[in-house]
Formats: structure tokens, sequence, C-alpha cells
């Protein structure tokens, strides 16, 4: 019987490419696991993967920013598959009208292309308010069924972005540093439980919400994945099956017992090199 075995984990933004397949990955170690997502559609598409696999998954609609939606989750999913014994905060992303079209700010681009002074403050608001709010809002819900446990875990998605903020997306580097410091402010606060709180901070892996960013609409990478791939010492992209084994080790009481409030880069190097 391995660690995992019958646990119940709760996965959010697991209708997404990366949350799935951490997903997937703790079903395949035996727990019982709930992707949530704001697509019903895509968390049971993501569901009938693993379960066609013979493995225990059921998907729920829920929008991490309303707290109603996250407590009828958290009812249907004590119903189905018991109370929460780890969370993975999966969601979370960008969004285009936070972002800047210009890397380095030029007089001449003003009226040309959105600068910073045309950021929309409903944009930057919406991006803090999912990755932050979506992270800490069911935190709030399901940590409640862990507080009695002998173990129990709590992994926050943050990024490596949270060290150092990427050009043109302001709203996004700032709210994944917000993560990071909300997952050490986590750690400290329910020390005293059962209850430990780590993150991982994946670098650069191709998923919906980035590819435009990354790809032209040929295919050929944009130039700013020539950047990219020119700062990571290893040369490529991320794999989503690369976050799998950091995930696993961060929640396993077993492995990681005295492993609290970190943010562990999943990043090929970025965040190691100088680029000298």
């Amino acid at each position: 019987m391995g660690y995992y075995n019958d646990k119940v984990v709760v996965v959010t933004g697991a209708g997404g490419v990366l949350c799935s397949i951490i997903a997937k990955a703790y079903a395949k170690e035996g727990a019982k696991v709930a992707l949530l997502d704001l697509s019903l559609e895509n968390a049971e598409k993501k569901a009938k993967e693993i379960t066609d696999l013979g493995y225990v998954a059921k998907a729920y609609m829920c929008n991490v920013l309303v707290k109603e939606s996250i407590e009828a989750a958290h009812e249907a999913i004590l119903n189905d598959l018991g109370s929460c014994d780890i969370l993975i905060n999966g969601a979370g992303g960008n969004n285009a009208r936070a972002n800047t079209d210009d890397e380095f700010f030029a007089h001449e681009d003003l009226g040309q292309m959105k600068t910073f002074f045309d950021l929309d403050q409903k944009g930057v608001e919406f991006v803090f308010s999912l990755n932050y709010m979506g992270t800490l809002l069911p935190t709030q819900v399901f940590a409640k069924d862990m507080i009695n446990k002998k173990d129990a875990s709590i992994l926050n998605i943050s990024s490596m972005n949270a060290f150092t903020p990427l050009t043109k997306i302001p709203a996004y580097s700032g709210a994944k540093a917000a993560i990071s410091n909300f997952t050490k402010w986590l750690a400290v606060h329910f020390a005293h439980t059962n209850i430990r709180c780590n993150a991982i901070a994946p670098g650069f892996f191709v998923t919906a919400q980035n590819k435009n960013l990354l790809f032209n609409e040929d295919g050929t990478p944009t130039a700013r994945t020539n950047k990219i791939l020119r700062n990571t010492p290893m040369d490529r992209f991320g794999e989503a099956e690369e976050l799998i084994g950091a995930s696993l080790f961060l929640t396993n009481t077993e492995t990681a017992s005295f492993i609290n409030g970190v943010v562990l880069p999943i990043d090929g190097g970025f965040s190691a090199y100088s680029g000298v």
C-alpha cells in the first residue's frame, strides 16, 4: 500500500494541461482525485481519461473566485470521495488585457502599441484575483478538512517569474510573487497543525494560455521563445510530466515531513543562469 492510497486529493484548475497531468499522477498512486475546473466539460474529459485507466477520479464545476461555488464542490466531494487530505491550488493564469506589447518603454510607442500606461485596470485586477484569491478561497474551504489529520498538505503553483519578473506580463509576475509569499505565510500559520504548505514554481511549459506568446500562427517560434531557450541552460521547454516528481515528493509526509514553506523552481536552470 503506497502513501497516497485512498488519500483524497483536490486539484483546482484540473481541466488544464499541467494540472490534469498532476491529477492523473496522484490517481495512479492510488489517490481518489477530485478535478475542479470552471469548465465542467474540461474537467469531465480529464476525469474520464483517468477512470478509463481504472483509477478513481471525479469532476466538479468550481469557480475559485466564488466561495459559494467552492463550498458546493466541497460538499459534493465529501459525499463522493471523503474529506480532503491534499489540496493542489492549480487554478490561475494570465489575461491579455494585463500585458504590454513592449518589453522596454519607448516614447515613440505611445499611441502605437499597448504600453504600461494602457494596461487595463479590470484586466490587472482579474489576474490578481484569479491567482491570489483563487488560491486563498479554496484553501479556506478545504483546509478545514485537514486540521485534525495526522498529515495533510497544500501545494500551491507559483512560477519562476515570481523570482525574476518577466517582461510584458507585470500582473501575472506580481500575482505569482504573491503566491510564493502566501505559501510561506500559510506554512507558518499552520505550523502547529499537521498541515504543511509548499509550492512548485514551473518555468517555461507550453500551455493553451501562453502558446500565442511562444509560437507564431505558422508554428514557428517567436522572438520571445528564442530568448527563453537561449536563457534556459537545458535549451528546451519543460514537459508537463516533469512537474510530477516534485509534486508527489512535497506532499508526501514520508519523504518531506520537515519541508515546509519552500518554493521549488522546476525551470531547467532558467532562474540559476545569469546569461553570461
